[in-house]
């Protein structure tokens, strides 16, 4: 039974990896709330890299003592799916925190990424290529890891932070290096170079997102957001003024709205932007007008206030600011240092009445 259950697996091992992977995924989905100072979430992310730090040194020990005349063991398939699954519960993680920013541009890196590794989990089998792949996802994992772990752990975010985030995730992957050439030195020394070329490529391809302002600004992100007439705090509570008629891609598929408003009335722009414990930082929103004659954004107001992380329904804030031209307008929801958090299109009609109005209370 033993015997058959192992031929079983070795047959579709390709297949049960890509679906170890995917179980990771579910798992965290499930699991995870917020990943942020919760201590279980960290403590299953740290499992995470911990898993692949030994299985797949183990895994390349023993491919290493196989090329020497050794058997492999038949378990040899479980450390396979143990790194896929810890490579699947990080990007469900990853996954999860993106996905609560408001701007879908700012997480297709991800996805993109995430498909291209279910791609790759098929074509990369043989050991050389998977160990060389494996070694690099691993250093992409801990590297995004380390972006939002390390302002949650300093309270602070912004591009020193960010450059001691890449500094840990190095030092993490030399560890791992280290492993390697201990376990298995020629083996390793076949493939260092690729192995380090392919962590050198995440390191630059992340770095060229943040800087030209692709990646997200982890840990922030918008849990809630909207342009209303008016806002107001009252009684603990966010009361905002909304237009009554909506059209069905506006309330339903997140089409920009057309706010309807009289010469000079003004507009507020409401966000709940979610951060950390221990994290303060400020928000900025940015209100832009679409020039058609140059064909560029440009901004008419900027607004600023300081927010202080940990609450689970974000740290909420308005601005409010005159509308004196119809148009598209934008408010963009950004860091101190123009890192896009949200982004909230809507367009303005000069009308000679009020439009149809309700009263609602914000998340």
């Amino acid at each position: 039974m033993y015997q058959k259950i192992f031929a079983w697996v070795h047959k579709y091992e390709r297949h049960i990896s890509a679906l170890a992977m995917v179980a990771g995924f579910v798992a965290d989905n499930i699991l995870f709330g917020r990943v942020d100072d919760l201590w279980q979430t960290q403590l299953v992310l740290i499992s995470y890299a911990l898993a692949c730090l030994i299985a797949i040194p183990l895994h390349h020990f023993i491919e290493a003592r196989a090329e020497r005349g050794r058997p492999r063991p038949r378990w040899i398939v479980l450390l396979t799916f143990t790194t896929q699954f810890a490579l699947g519960g990080f990007w469900s993680a990853f996954v999860i925190f993106y996905g609560r920013s408001a701007v879908v541009s700012a997480s297709w890196p991800f996805l993109l990424f995430i498909f291209l590794v279910f791609l790759g989990s098929e074509y990369f089998h043989k050991y050389h290529a998977r160990l060389v792949f494996t070694s690099t996802l691993f250093f992409f994992a801990l590297y995004s890891y380390a972006i939002f772990a390390v302002p949650v752990f300093t309270g602070s975010i912004g591009t020193m932070t960010f450059l001691g985030s890449g500094v840990a995730a190095v030092c993490v992957f030399e560890l791992f290096t280290v492993l390697l050439r201990i376990l298995g030195r020629e083996r390793f020394l076949a493939d260092v170079w690729r192995i380090r070329a392919g962590a050198l490529a995440v390191l630059v391809i992340i770095n060229i997102f943040y800087f030209t302002n692709i990646l997200p600004p982890l840990p922030l992100s918008a849990s809630a957001t909207g342009v209303y007439h008016s806002v107001v705090h009252s009684n603990g509570a966010y009361v905002a003024v909304n237009e009554t008629i909506q059209s069905w891609g506006v309330r339903y598929l997140g089409f920009a709205p057309t706010m309807h408003i009289t010469q000079g009335e003004s507009l507020s722009a409401y966000s709940s932007v979610f951060a950390p414990t221990r994290l303060t930082t400020t928000i900025v929103h940015r209100w832009q007008l679409y020039d058609m004659a140059e064909k560029r954004w440009v901004t008419r107001a900027v607004v600023a206030y300081p927010i202080i992380g940990g609450r689970d329904g974000g740290y909420k804030g308005y601005s409010t600011v005159r509308i004196d031209t119809s148009g598209e307008w934008r408010v963009s929801v950004e860091t101190m240092d123009g890192r896009t958090i949200a982004r909230l299109p809507f367009v303005i009609e000069i009308a000679a009445t009020q439009p149809t109005e309700e009263t609602i209370i914000l998340d």
